[in-house]
């Protein structure tokens, strides 16, 4: 059974600025009717990428297909307007002296009934046919985004490549406009190119995260993959806080607070890193100077005193500071949990949600 055609395949692109390579040999395809989020942090080369297949700029080296056909190489270049490509940006860019209708229409050939249909179809799509007559003022932001994205689908592109466009909306609307553009995007059959530096953002929309820094592709895999087995301790503390333990190996194991932790395939001396997130650190109460018994899940105890506790909504974070030295580590509790500072509590670490990397790394 022969593979799928990739509806977008870029590989190896390359493109420098001054010297610099902001986007350094990345490759990545995209399935018909499949969502992949670029992700990383803003500088990251993200942008740069999706305006090379947009074809608003030029790769220094590889090349760019849709559906098997190159588009760009580094000689040839089938102009951005007959590659299919929809764009969606931070900036709707609405035109203000055309109406909703009208700037629906925009991208359209053909006979004007044709475009009426075609507008007045996905104006309901996105729930906005009363509006069809009204001009960009008269709307909300999260109205202009949703006349955005059916000015882009409009044409009815293969790719849809869309750059931190929901940035701009308030928090209160930001989730249900999300969720209202994925579920257009995935009726249409459209194929997405999402770049985002929120990592909420990438895990609610994607079907594939791939994490982007300094100018390269470092991990990519669906969201539960890439959050569950990251691939270094930075691409841990890109979706959440962290809290590291940092340890020197003997005989394949590294002693801390909390017992052993295994760290095999490093030389003794090595110095690694225990990564672990403030929901899988335990919390149990002194009982006169004693804690809860050591388990093969939880390893052992460590004694600390409470820092300060802060309520933040779904849930407290408190901050303990170990006995062993010193060393304040973070813990978050579901819903209101506010100890005392100085109060003496036991902490444990969950072994299989703890990740071992050599120190910097």
């Amino acid at each position: 059974m022969t593979a799928p055609v990739p509806r977008l395949e870029i590989r190896n692109i390359v493109r420098s600025y001054e010297g610099r390579r902001v986007v350094d040999d990345v490759s990545l395809s995209i399935l018909p009717g499949h969502v992949i989020c670029l992700l990383g942090p803003s500088g990251c080369g993200k942008s740069t990428t999706l305006r090379m297949i947009a074809g608003v700029e030029m790769q220094d080296a590889g090349t760019i297909h849709v559906d098997g056909q190159l588009v760009c190489d580094t000689v040839f270049r089938v102009p951005p307007e007959r590659r299919s490509i929809g764009l969606m940006f931070q900036d709707f860019a609405l035109f203000p002296h055309l109406s909703v209708a009208e700037n629906v229409a925009f991208g359209l050939r053909g006979p004007k009934p044709e475009q009426r249909a075609r507008v007045a179809a996905l104006l309901e799509r996105v729930g906005l046919s009363h509006h069809i007559d009204a001009y960009p003022h008269e709307l909300s932001g999260g109205e202009q985004q949703r006349v955005a994205l059916a000015r882009a689908l409009a044409p009815r592109p293969r790719i849809m490549l869309m750059d931190e466009p929901f940035s701009g909306l308030d928090n209160r609307l930001r989730d249900g406009i999300r969720d209202e553009t994925l579920a257009v995007l995935k009726e249409e059959g459209t194929s997405v190119l999402l770049v985002t530096h929120e990592p909420e953002e990438a895990m609610r929309m994607a079907d594939e995260i791939a994490l982007m820094r300094d100018g390269r592709i470092v991990q990519r895999g669906a969201p539960y993959n890439i959050y569950n087995a990251p691939a270094d301790k930075a691409a841990v503390a890109f979706f959440s806080d962290i809290n590291v333990l940092t340890g020197t190996v003997r005989g394949a194991l590294t002693e801390t607070p909390f017992g052993q932790f295994l760290a095999p395939g490093l030389p003794d001396g090595a110095r690694v890193d225990i990564v672990f997130r403030p929901q899988h650190v335990g919390i149990d109460f002194d009982r006169a100077g004693r804690g809860p018994n050591p388990t093969a899940l939880q390893g052992t105890p460590a004694r600390a005193v409470v820092e300060r506790a802060r309520f933040m909504g779904s849930e407290s974070l408190v901050e303990f500071r170990l006995d062993h030295d010193g060393q304040v580590l973070k813990a978050t509790v579901p819903n209101v949990f506010l100890p005392k500072t100085g109060t003496p509590m036991w902490l444990s670490v969950r072994r299989d949600r703890c990740f071992v990397f050599p120190s910097g790394g």
